[in-house]
């Protein structure tokens, strides 16, 4: 093909086509949530021939109403879509870094086209950069091989965050990929019962020094994962290839987790201090390095790098929560995340709380440990509040309204002792494309809270607690809201949520196209 070889996805919807059935619709885009996204373009029909064509896309020619349009799916507007695959140039490794005092990468939506600005948190206007553009995740023909192997076994080893990831902006992107898999690899070892404490205890605490290691591998690892430890020279080149104040970051977060994963294999969650340590480990250290990555690309203030309380709350919310969540998955492999100091209140030993006899204690034992969890919330808001680019706040945003989703799920449930508690994918495709403002996520919050509320109960004995931290939750939203009038003014919805889940569909379509395509052409030959 044309333009050196390099193809793309190219994804349009005509606004004057409507679906008939958009409940087959919502059935594929939920279908398609989980496919990894390569080299997608998002347009309108109506821009113009020359900036549908030239080497750097954008959607400065369309109006917003047309986009919006596009995504049709997102707001109550069915449309057909229609996947072409065109020659295009693109900027080096997947739309390649800009120069630092341009946008990095190309942005779609809104708060993309227009980029969030700080203090008065009002939207920069669209007029504010000129390489403005679209979607375009990671475009492998114009990564190196190792890069390519890297996005791989991002999309391999994580179904919720790569997407969001791919997302990012520039290289950002890149970075982020990397510190993932990094961090993958350290809890891949953590989580190996096959390996000794004897020879684990020293890879944890020395596995920073392997990112300096070109040849360094473990081949040993009985994990599902094992591919990211068996080819890590692979992720330790790339993350070798990145500037060096993405790579003190890493290093830095890793040298701390491993250390603080070792401290832990050797003795159990005991007091909620405890409880807290654990999760700064393998979670609230996660947050902190993101955030000082988002500096570091100056995507973001230096504020929200230097600001490691709130980091570390965004990080122990998620974690808490896929603790509680995970309680007879764990249990019934050996390991034990819930603290001691609350459910010995209710239970001799952890797993009796998962017996019929006990699901009274239980579910106070549960309902404990999300209120501890709740705690965090108000600092959740106050982080995200902070954010000025888009990119990085669906990033954030995402999770975080997950997880208050799955707590108020999980909230008084006798079912997290029977299984693991989930949300509808229905629900959780609701959530993505929604969480693309900070209104929009206090809403969610808000409304999450509420349903916990309503299902808190006169006997509970952390009744008090649950309401006075749904209190301090809902006062936190009411102050954010009063001032942010300028934000939400000019905040329209969703653009990237939606171009994600159209890029997911279009890779599906084209993925079933080729197979049946080669299938045709194999009965052909015969």
């Amino acid at each position: 093909m044309g333009g050196g070889g390099r193809s793309q996805v190219i994804i349009t919807a005509d606004p004057q086509t409507v679906c008939r059935d958009p409940a087959a619709l919502r059935s594929k885009v939920r279908g398609a949530l989980d496919l990894a996204l390569p080299g997608v373009c998002l347009f309108s029909p109506h821009s113009t021939p020359s900036a549908r064509l030239s080497s750097r896309l954008h959607v400065s020619n369309s109006p917003p109403c047309q986009v919006i349009r596009m995504a049709g799916a997102c707001c109550k507007c069915p449309v057909s879509l229609s996947v072409l695959k065109r020659s295009l140039s693109v900027a080096p490794r997947g739309c390649g870094s800009a120069p630092r005092s341009l946008p990095l990468g190309w942005r779609l939506g809104e708060r993309g086209l227009q980029e969030a600005a700080r203090p008065s948190s009002a939207l920069r206007p669209a007029g504010f950069y000129r390489h403005t553009g679209f979607l375009c995740l990671p475009y492998q023909e114009s990564m190196s091989e190792s890069l390519r192997t890297c996005y791989l076994y991002l999309n391999q080893t994580s179904r919720s965050f790569a997407a969001v990831i791919q997302a990012l902006d520039g290289e950002l992107r890149h970075a982020v990929c990397i510190f993932y898999l990094v961090l993958r690899a350290l809890d891949t070892v953590e989580d190996d019962m096959t390996i000794p404490l004897d020879k684990k205890v020293p890879m944890l605490n020395d596995f920073h020094t392997f990112l300096y290691q070109d040849e360094w591998c473990f081949t040993e690892s009985q994990e599902k994962d094992r591919q990211v430890l068996a080819d890590f020279p692979t992720i330790s080149l790339e993350f070798r290839n990145l500037a060096q104040e993405y790579r003190d970051v890493i290093s830095d977060i890793c040298h701390r987790m491993g250390e603080g994963m070792a401290e832990f294999l050797e003795k159990k969650v005991g007091s909620m201090k405890e409880w807290d340590l654990y999760c700064h480990y393998v979670a609230g250290l996660v947050g902190i390095g993101l955030s000082q990555l988002f500096s570091a690309s100056q995507l973001e203030d230096a504020e929200v790098g230097r600001d490691t309380e709130l980091a570390n709350s965004m990080g122990l919310f998620l974690q808490k929560t896929n603790i509680i969540r995970d309680y007879l998955e764990d249990t019934q492999q050996g390991r034990a995340f819930w603290p001691q100091e609350a459910w010995s209140q209710f239970a001799g030993r952890l797993e009796d709380l998962a017996q019929p006899e006990k699901l009274e204690s239980a579910l106070s034992c549960l309902n404990l440990l999300i209120t501890d969890a709740l705690r965090h919330v108000p600092d959740v808001i106050a982080y995200l509040s902070r954010l000025r680019n888009q990119s990085v706040f669906n990033f954030c945003a995402i999770p975080q309204v997950m997880a208050i989703a799955t707590l108020s799920s999980c909230y008084n449930n006798p079912k997290v002792f029977q299984g693991v508690v989930k949300i509808r994918k229905g629900q959780a495709v609701t959530l993505m494309m929604e969480a693309t403002n900070m209104t929009a996520v206090q809403t969610i919050i808000s409304q999450y809270s509420h349903e916990i509320l309503k299902k808190v109960s006169h006997t509970d004995p952390t009744r008090d607690k649950t309401l006075h931290i749904l209190a301090l939750i809902e006062e936190k939203s009411a102050l954010l809201q009063s001032s942010l009038p300028s934000r939400t003014h000019h905040l329209s919805p969703m653009y990237l949520s939606a171009a994600m889940l159209l890029a997911a569909l279009s890779w599906q379509y084209l993925s079933t196209t080729a197979a049946q395509a080669q299938g045709t052409g194999d009965m052909q030959g015969q």
